[in-house]
């Protein structure tokens, strides 16, 4: 990585930083808007549903995450090893995450009419899902990219994010269950936004780690 490369690598870096910071301010501000809308028992994507009065603005904020996440996994190969095969498919999982859950969900409304699911709403959940298995399994490679040897502290939180990740997401999945009176399934919108604080302080390592690269002499 040249000097050209590294100062790409560091603006990008510190740009993920503020974006994951930033996500989670702007969700709870313009949760606010929305009349009766609970950071705890409702879903984000509901904030971009049509009927949401911040819902072309949220979907233009999703879509902007995603690009810069693209951006970022595209930043963070050639800050790594380009050829390396775990790097490959981590740079790849980053850009899918910011392809499905950032582009699509903005792209794609998840609306419904009489109840029933659209077409649009179908694609956003489909395009979400597959951005959050990517972000589920991106420890599973990461760890692989910074070794334990290299990089302890970073090891250890690769493991404790992919299993909180998969308590988490489980957690957000079990509400497609017909009891609506769980508990679990009532607070469905905690359990998605731990998953994203657990996804954005795992990214901020990430981010941190690549700011600290050094050029390749």
């Amino acid at each position: 990585m040249n000097a050209k490369q590294l100062n790409w690598a560091k603006m990008t870096a510190v740009f993920c930083i503020i974006v994951c910071i930033a996500d989670f301010m702007i969700l709870f501000v313009l949760g606010n808007y929305y009349p009766g809308y609970s950071q705890l028992t409702n879903t984000m994507s509901s904030l971009g549903a049509s009927i949401s009065p911040v819902s072309n603005i949220i979907s233009l904020w999703w879509i902007a995450i995603g690009i810069v996440f693209v951006f970022f996994g595209f930043q963070f190969r050639k800050a790594f090893d380009n050829n390396a095969k775990n790097v490959k498919i981590a740079s790849g999982l980053i850009m899918l995450y910011g392809l499905g859950e950032g582009i699509g969900s903005g792209v794609f409304k998840a609306d419904r009419i009489g109840g029933e699911m659209t077409s649009s709403f179908i694609v956003h959940d489909i395009a979400g899902s597959i951005g959050l298995l990517a972000a589920l399994l991106l420890p599973l490679f990461m760890h692989k990219v910074i070794s334990r040897k290299e990089n302890p502290f970073f090891y250890g939180l690769s493991w404790i994010v992919f299993v909180t990740g998969i308590i988490t997401m489980l957690l957000f999945t079990i509400r497609f269950s017909s009891d609506e009176t769980s508990l679990i399934i009532h607070f469905k919108g905690l359990w998605q936004r731990l998953f994203l604080l657990n996804l954005y302080v795992y990214f901020i390592a990430i981010s941190i780690i690549m700011y600290h690269k050094k050029c390749r002499i």
